[in-house]
């Protein structure tokens, strides 16, 4: 197994299916502004896919590029956490989602910066820089939603309490963890969840939300094992590549 490449494609993996799922709300937004802002969020995530999957090409070897590695494989190829491909459901829920993994991202970028590989250290700095943004998007809208009317709490509560079981999978290890932090490439997720855990009590004290207390999660993602939810999203991501084989913008 190219362990480097099954590591890069993960990541990469993440932020394309939750770079596709926030564009659906793209002309659907609750108000233009954050219309705006959830579709240029969708827009860093599919280019920060891009980068990573760009660099797992060229570490596989294969002639593969960025294109095939999105819109070529099955379903049980991808490796992106079960968290991102959950439905949008309603506006509490993206930004519950968004909040979950931006929090991760941000925290692990800032060690992945520090990698022994220059290239995924290089897309870490960049990528960064945007996470800071999604971060902050997903923390006041939190806090707003959470603090503001009795209506607005119930929903953003009732999110929470649903995607709190999709949240453990971002720092699940296994074998191609340990030997990516052994060649000083990878990140300790142990290390990002400390960091995780204060910021998201943070936030959800001040949004006056109460934090699940249920400690089973789910997973699979990591293996190639995916909720119903992918196999859709990849039809309408990859429709236009499968019927047109090759066809280019």
């Amino acid at each position: 197994m190219n362990t480097l490449f099954e590591y890069i494609i993960r990541l990469g993996d993440d932020s394309l299916i939750l770079g596709h799922r926030l564009s659906e709300w793209c002309g659907h937004g609750p108000v233009l502004e954050q219309d705006i802002a959830m579709t240029n969020i969708a827009l860093d995530l599919v280019g920060q896919a891009r980068s990573f999957l760009q660099y797992a090409g060229e570490v596989e070897g294969k002639g593969r590029d960025e294109d095939d590695l999105a819109y070529l494989r099955r379903e049980q190829e991808y490796k992106n956490v079960l968290l991102v491909e959950r439905p949008n459901i309603d506006f509490a829920y993206t930004v519950v989602r968004q909040l979950f993994f931006s929090t991760y991202s941000y925290f692990f970028y800032q060690k992945l910066k520090n990698s022994t590989d220059s290239q995924l250290a290089a897309i870490a700095e960049k990528s960064l820089k945007e996470v800071t943004y999604h971060l902050r998007w997903s923390s006041e809208w939190t806090i707003r939603l959470g603090d503001g009317t009795a209506v607005s709490h119930e929903k953003i509560q009732t999110a929470l309490d649903d995607l709190w079981e999709w949240s453990g999978e971002l720092f699940e290890m296994n074998k191609v963890d340990d030997e990516m932090i052994k060649q000083g490439i990878g990140v300790d997720l142990k290390q990002v969840k400390e960091l995780w855990d204060k910021r998201i009590d943070a936030v959800l004290t001040e949004a006056t939300l109460t934090k699940p207390t249920s400690t089973w999660m789910q997973k699979g993602g990591r293996q190639g094992r995916h909720t119903e939810h992918l196999g859709f999203i990849l039809t309408e991501l990859q429709f236009l590549q499968r019927a047109y084989p090759g066809a280019k913008w």
